[in-house]
């Protein structure tokens, strides 16, 4: 990892953001990180693709060394896509590969649904589907769960999900589940999550996908002539969006490829990051 230390500008409405660069040499990708509006050190270099193209990290408002907006409601992330274009402004670039992973993906779509003359290329990792209106079910979830029962967590985990399904979960029980959004279980990958969530503000994240939001079926009207090549991963072992939706999310684009990362979760720079480097790569040429 080649860093190049942090870079501020400006948003339209003033709040001071701050973008970190990785890597080196030719047009960077610009990333987006998930979270909710967790700060974009949480991607670290995915997986060492910053060696292969350079990394632009956008700290969102209000996260990592970026400023907390004035007006909390411009946190919700239809509203963030107009952070992402005056990035994209400042670096000076017509158009952009544009990166995003879990909720951070749906600034990226929304991005490329608002400039579509504007994205190159869209890389959605383990993307929420919450914008374009997917459903994943209780079955879709309890399919992909099931196969985890030789994991000595399974016992516990899976008697949360069905606190979950049957109505009568307790906040313990979300957290609970987490094993199940992992390739890997172990106490360094909950330490690791657990230091990605630090400096997230609850109240920010509720206001992530407030009200307001554009109707998923706008969206998806959008996104069905979008020109740019867009590519869906999924994690063979992610409940979150389990690789039958992920396939669903790639119909939407008219040059849509979906990529599963066998025993990934939802997040392949951990789980295995050379499979992502290679299969970023391979996208981003």
């Amino acid at each position: 990892m080649t860093p190049h230390g942090a870079n501020g500008f400006s948003a339209s409405d003033g709040t001071r953001l701050v973008f970190h660069r990785l890597g080196s040499g030719g047009d960077p990708v610009v990333c987006v990180p998930g979270g909710p509006l967790q700060a974009s050190a949480s991607l670290g270099d995915l997986g060492g693709l910053s060696a292969a193209r350079p990394l632009v990290l956008l700290d969102l408002r209000g996260t990592g060394e970026s400023a907390v907006p004035a007006d909390p409601s411009s946190y919700r992330c239809d509203r963030l896509v107009d952070d992402v274009e005056a990035l994209r402004a400042y670096l000076g670039l017509a158009r952009v590969d544009l990166l995003g992973h879990s909720a951070g993906c749906s600034v990226a779509v929304m991005y490329a649904a608002r400039h579509p003359g504007r994205v190159r290329r869209l890389a959605l990792l383990t993307p929420s589907p919450r914008v374009v209106g997917i459903d994943v079910t209780d079955d879709d979830r309890r399919e992909v769960a099931e196969r985890r029962r030789g994991e000595p967590w399974f016992a516990d985990a899976f008697a949360a999900f069905a606190r979950i399904w049957s109505g009568t979960a307790t906040d313990a029980d979300w957290e609970a589940i987490t094993p199940f959004t992992q390739g890997r279980w172990d106490a360094a990958r909950a330490a690791r999550l657990t230091q990605d969530a630090v400096g997230q503000d609850p109240a920010a994240v509720a206001a992530y996908y407030a009200p307001g939001i554009p109707d998923p079926q706008v969206t998806r009207a959008a996104l069905a002539s979008l020109g740019a090549r867009v590519l869906v991963t999924a994690g063979e072992h992610d409940v979150a969006l389990p690789p039958t939706r992920a396939a669903e999310y790639a119909r939407l684009f008219p040059h849509g490829e979906l990529a599963v990362q066998p025993g990934g979760g939802h997040h392949p720079w951990l789980d295995d990051p050379a499979w992502l480097a290679r299969t970023l790569t391979a996208f981003l040429r």
